[in-house]
């Protein structure tokens, strides 16, 4: 019931600084509109090169303008805040383009999925060998390579040394090796 009437509370914040801002500016929204779209698409068109990006970028900058329109000083400021958010609007656009051809650069030199995944057969060895060893063993092992932990803080965790640590994971390596290698020898 609260969220709802703090919704209610907005739109009518809203709707009451949209009515003052029109009543003041004397052309209202749609006029408000008329007057600056037309430059709004040109400046987002230069800044994009493509008309119906330019167009999203204006519908957007005047929906984010609607709620701050009452808290604007300087009426005549309009055009300068508007300008502002429609550079905004684009150099966030390109960032996150730049961001997302980067990720697919990345994915494709990157090994395919079945590289990175073993078989079962050897996931299923190792995790038999894993619980095989002592508890502080198979805790140091885990918290060093699984959760990558340094060593201070998995002696903190485990209530020990630094030096234990090392030992601890030293030993549990080796038994796992050993294990592993004798089932290897068994087949």
């Amino acid at each position: 019931m609260l969220r709802v009437l703090s919704a209610v509370s907005q739109r009518v914040t809203v709707t009451e600084g949209l009515r003052q801002f029109a009543e003041s500016s004397g052309d209202g929204l749609v006029g408000l509109y008329l007057a600056h779209a037309p430059d709004a698409r040109r400046l987002a068109y230069l800044l994009t090169g493509d008309l119906a990006l330019a167009e999203d970028f204006v519908q957007e900058a005047f929906a984010r303008l609607v709620g701050r329109l009452a808290h604007l000083r300087d009426r005549a400021a309009f055009d300068a805040y508007l300008r502002r958010t429609i550079v905004n609007l684009s150099r966030n656009y390109f960032r996150r383009r730049s961001v997302e051809r980067a990720y697919l650069v990345r994915e494709a030199r990157s090994p395919g999925p079945s590289q990175h995944q073993p078989d079962v057969a050897t996931r299923e060895a190792m995790r038999q060998a894993l619980l095989a060893l002592p508890a502080r063993q198979r805790a140091a092992i885990v918290l060093r390579f699984y959760e990558d932990l340094p060593e201070h803080e998995i002696a903190e965790i485990l209530r020990c040394r630094p030096g234990t640590v090392r030992s601890l994971v030293t030993r549990g390596v080796r038994a796992l090796r050993d294990d592993i290698r004798g089932d290897d020898d068994e087949d």
